[in-house]
């Protein structure tokens, strides 16, 4: 089943269930200053939650378009390596807000995954916070046998979206994609990737304020979110999500930039992959008006962008290269999000630009730093100093975590501290010469 259609098969599931459809929200929303972006279904409804507004509907269903480098939720770091984290993903979800609660939610999740996707009980899993026996007792009556219903603690079965705001336990289902003789229960939210997070069912039922005190909510609701990437593995056979249609023809394209062959492919996988997650988030940012910058939402374009065209400067692409990589998805998720069709030209030139701009400092960015870590390798040290990643940043257009990034392959760390300190110097020296003029 390819991507196209589990989308529009979950979408369509919930239809005849008097679920409105919503289409995506923006990434970043205007109402909402709490968060940089949004990083989940249910953020667009966190004011519905709260009963400071109305809901389009007591019950909605939508795929919406999230991204998590930021706050709480940042999978920045693990994408490349990891089989299944990006920074951009299309959550599936479905939502009451007072219509129906945890039954219900249950029984829909159930259903759709065992009699309409098909996916074997013998390897799903179910997870549930520990104080909530009510939900182990409506799992064992959609036909969960007792011993694959486990209990956790608030860090594993107790979700928010954030520091504050709405939230509540939460049951997860998990798939296993290991040896039938292998599994066990154990496995199930360890660093294993034979066990994976499928879907998770929150029940809305509570608001963290600051100070950290959770308060009932008026109507408790229900809020799913699974990644569409992960359903698309399991329902396509793969054990990584770069390995499904929604990466194959990005990747396909790639190669016939690099021109490398399977077995040189194969070593660079983390690079290929890293630049594939990043083009999606570039496209979907930029198409929701957010441009590369020094701060905020603009410098975590400016990051992706940086961190893919080195990327591709370690693949043998010295030229401009990101903008014919992008286009494969907004071909490709064009028909869903028009938004990508209707920016394309911006897309394309944002990208370039911001790509041009940074390959001039790039190579010279790059003898410096091995000129420094040669130094540092002959006195015995592993440790770059903060003003060293602070002169890369401000001189070479490094982000700290690019630099960190191509360090760690050498064994070396960051003066984080030290970073920190320069840069607060940095910013002061500003702040007083603009007072100055």
């Amino acid at each position: 089943m390819q991507s196209e259609q589990i989308r529009q098969t979950f979408l369509a599931y919930f239809s005849p269930r008097q679920h409105q459809m919503v289409s995506s929200s923006p990434l970043v929303l205007s109402s909402d200053t709490s968060l940089l972006f949004v990083n989940a279904g249910m953020v667009r409804f966190k004011d519905v939650f709260l009963g400071l507004t109305p809901p389009p509907s007591e019950r909605v269903t939508s795929s919406q378009k999230c991204l998590r480098v930021s706050g709480k939720h940042n999978d920045l770091e693990g994408v490349g390596v990891s089989p299944r984290h990006h920074t951009f993903f299309e959550m599936l979800g479905n939502f009451s807000f007072g219509a129906y609660f945890k039954r219900e939610a249950i029984v829909y999740a159930w259903d759709l995954l065992t009699r309409v996707f098909k996916l074997p009980v013998e390897r799903l899993w179910i997870t549930v916070h520990q104080d909530d026996v009510e939900t182990a007792r409506l799992w064992e009556e959609v036909g969960v046998k007792p011993e694959r219903i486990l209990p956790f603690g608030d860090k594993d079965n107790f979700w928010s979206m954030g520091e504050t705001g709405p939230c509540g336990p939460c049951s997860e289902i998990h798939y296993y994609q290991g040896d039938l003789q292998l599994q066990r229960a154990e496995g199930v939210n360890t660093e294993d990737d034979d066990y994976m997070e499928l879907w998770n069912l929150v029940f809305m039922q509570y608001n963290r304020d600051e100070q950290g005190e959770l308060t009932a909510l008026d109507v408790p609701a229900v809020d799913t979110g699974m990644g569409l990437e992960r359903l698309t593995m399991v329902l396509q056979g793969v054990k990584t999500s770069y390995e499904t249609d929604l990466f194959q023809p990005i990747l396909r394209r790639l190669r016939e930039l690099t021109g490398h062959d399977e077995g040189q492919y194969d070593r660079q996988r983390v690079s290929y992959n890293t630049i594939a997650d990043h083009s999606r988030a570039m496209a979907f940012l930029i198409a929701d008006g957010i441009l590369p910058g020094n701060g905020g939402r603009n410098y975590v374009l400016r990051r992706l962008i940086r961190r893919a065209a080195y990327s591709g400067q370690s693949l043998g692409l010295e030229q401009p290269f990101l903008s014919a990589v992008l286009q494969v998805s907004v071909e490709q998720l064009g028909p869903y999000y028009p938004e990508l069709q209707e920016k394309s030209a911006e897309i394309q030139e944002v990208v370039t630009t911001e790509e041009k701009r940074f390959l001039r400092t790039l190579n010279k960015g790059l003898r410096y730093l091995e000129n420094i870590t040669n130094q540092l390798s002959e006195s015995g040290q592993r440790i770059l100093p903060g003003s060293e990643a602070f002169k890369l940043h401000d001189t070479f257009g490094f982000p700290l975590d690019l630099t960190q990034k191509i360090l760690a392959d050498q064994g070396v760390a960051v003066n984080t501290v030290e970073y920190a300190v320069e840069r607060s110097r940095q910013q002061q020296r500003s702040r007083q010469h603009a007072t100055f003029k």
